[in-house]
């Protein structure tokens, strides 16, 4: 019997795959040489030695070689000015500190190419880039700038500004990831992001309370930003969005982060030369600071929540604000359009006066605001615009007087914006001044203490809605609702609650085209109270 055998040729490895597992090894290496340590090149990491000059050997030997990461181990680093450089990370892990050195004559003077406000009298940073591109920190250590050992060197502003540093200072930076680092102490704002784009900050923790404006971060004039998954601790403004020269803050995701501010937790403005556009600010909590005892600047419980302003010309411009829970801010909500007309430079000329308009702002909680009030406000002949708040509800500490309903209260157009401006309220929980196309829906607001102020005042109003109000009212209140100088008003489906039957549902003073409708008014003595008004210009139903 003859015996037979199966011979199969072995199939030649793919020719392709080997030259790729040859490249794909070569890569691998490639980013190892990639990755030097900062101890390579001499930094001793033992938090006395100056290891400034070691570690920027390691960023530049990095950038000779196209780019890589700069690794600190496990140490304490003290440190001046280090210059970041296009393709280079800085991984900072858990274990790691970097110090900023405490003496100011050791940090170079730094002066953005690029026109800004502030050429003049900001001049020092722990971290710098200009220019650059595709830079990234991140990694769970710390970097803490000992920012309390700065002190003044002069009492005028903004001249103070001069002997503090920033510990991110990056400038015209494309590109641009800061990721789980834990920043501390900063001498003046921790984070300053000028006219950069592509920006990532995710995941980071901020606490500044050891120096006079201690922001946790500054989004200057920047494009295509997002702002994820942080937690913040400042003395001075949390998330703040300013324009200091033409370019605009525009195209800005901020989302799923936890802040406190003695000053505004989330806050476009103050400087607003350029302006503010497309901005969404979604699944924030703005809770009381751990600092609750002091407050450098502002309040411990904090200014605002969320503030909205432009003061120095400038547009805003489509800002959407959902799912916020506020706790403890004097004043949950402040817009404010103004006139303080702050020129960049110094050759700018005049300021005109900017725009606030089309804004969203829904689904916010509050509990624990004062009796300022919320303020929503422009000015004359130049009103907000197109503001729509909804699903809104705010618990008020109260005891608003009638004397506080009454007063007169300034314009105040060239003071800076803030949530004290013009004092007590004439309203417990909204006032709004000088705005056409407003809308308040389904909105509920509280107090604790007996207020006498109405719940909201129109003053100066075009084409206002007020829809589904819930609100305690006092029977020695002014009324429930309050209108001035305005016109073209509706008024639907309001309940107010009334703790005994007494005060007015609504007080109008030379209005012209109002509609009430479907409205709860049981309990009130009067459900009209009219001055300088037609009785034709005022329909109830």
């Amino acid at each position: 019997m003859k015996e037979y055998y199966l011979y199969v040729k072995k199939p030649r490895m793919n020719r392709l795959f080997l030259l790729f597992l040859f490249l794909y090894q070569g890569v691998v290496i490639a980013q190892k040489e990639r990755s030097v340590s900062v101890k390579t090149f001499g930094a001793k990491g033992d938090g006395t030695t100056l290891d400034t000059k070691a570690i920027q050997k390691a960023i530049d030997q990095c950038a000779q070689q196209g780019g890589g990461t700069v690794w600190f181990p496990a140490g304490r680093y003290l440190t001046t000015t280090l210059f970041l450089k296009d393709n280079i990370t800085l991984d900072i892990p858990a274990g790691t500190t970097i110090l900023g050195a405490t003496d100011i004559s050791l940090y170079p003077v730094l002066t953005p190419k690029i026109p800004y406000y502030s050429n003049d009298n900001i001049h020092f940073a722990l971290f710098y880039a200009e220019g650059n591109q595709n830079i990234s920190l991140r990694g769970n250590g710390i970097i803490d700038g000992q920012g309390a050992a700065f002190k003044d060197t002069s009492p005028a502003f903004p001249k103070n500004y001069n002997a503090r540093p920033f510990v991110f200072w990056f400038v015209q930076v494309k590109g641009l990831t800061v990721k789980e680092l834990n920043l501390r102490n900063s001498g003046f704002w921790m984070q300053h992001y000028l006219n950069c784009e592509e920006v990532l900050i995710d995941g980071i923790s901020v606490f500044n309370h050891s120096n006079k404006n201690n922001d946790m971060m500054d989004i200057d004039g920047c494009k295509n930003v997002r702002i994820i998954n942080c937690l913040g601790d400042s003395d001075d403004d949390g998330i703040t969005l300013k324009s200091m020269n033409e370019y605009p803050v525009e195209n800005v995701v901020i989302s799923n982060c936890i802040l406190s501010s003695h000053c505004n937790a989330i806050k476009c403005g103050t400087e607003s030369s350029g302006g503010f556009k497309n901005i969404t600010i979604t699944n924030c909590i703005v809770r009381p600071s751990a600092v609750a005892d002091r407050a450098i600047y502002g309040h411990p419980t904090g200014n605002s929540g969320i503030t909205l302003a432009t003061v120095d010309g400038g547009e805003l411009d489509g800002v959407v604000i959902d799912n916020i829970r506020i706790s403890g801010p004097q004043a949950p909500i402040f817009l404010r359009l103004g006139n303080r007309a702050r020129p960049y430079k110094k050759d700018q000329g005049t300021v005109a006066v900017g725009t606030l308009r089309n804004v969203s702002i829904s689904n916010i909680v509050a509990t624990g605001a004062s009796r300022l009030g919320c303020l929503l406000a422009g000015l004359p002949n130049h009103p907000i615009e197109n503001v729509n708040l909804s699903n809104i509800s705010i618990s008020f500490s109260g005891g608003g007087t009638l004397a506080d309903a009454q007063k007169q209260l300034p314009e105040n157009e060239k003071k800076y914006p803030d949530t004290e401006q013009f004092g007590i309220s004439n309203a417990y929980g909204f006032q709004v001044r000088h705005a056409r196309n407003i809308s308040l829906k389904n909105i509920q607001l509280h107090y604790l203490q007996t207020d006498e102020r109405p719940s909201i005042v129109l003053d100066h109003v075009q084409n206002g809605t007020l829809d589904g109000i819930s609100s305690a009212v006092a029977p020695t209140a002014e009324a429930f609702v309050q209108l001035r100088n305005s016109q073209s008003i509706r008024i639907l489906n309001c309940f107010p609650t009334l703790v005994a039957k007494g005060s007015t549902f609504l007080k109008a003073t030379n209005v012209k085209d109002v509609l009430v409708l479907q409205n709860v008014l049981r309990g009130f003595l009067q459900p009209l109270i009219v001055d300088n008004t037609a009785p034709e210009e005022i329909i109830i139903k």
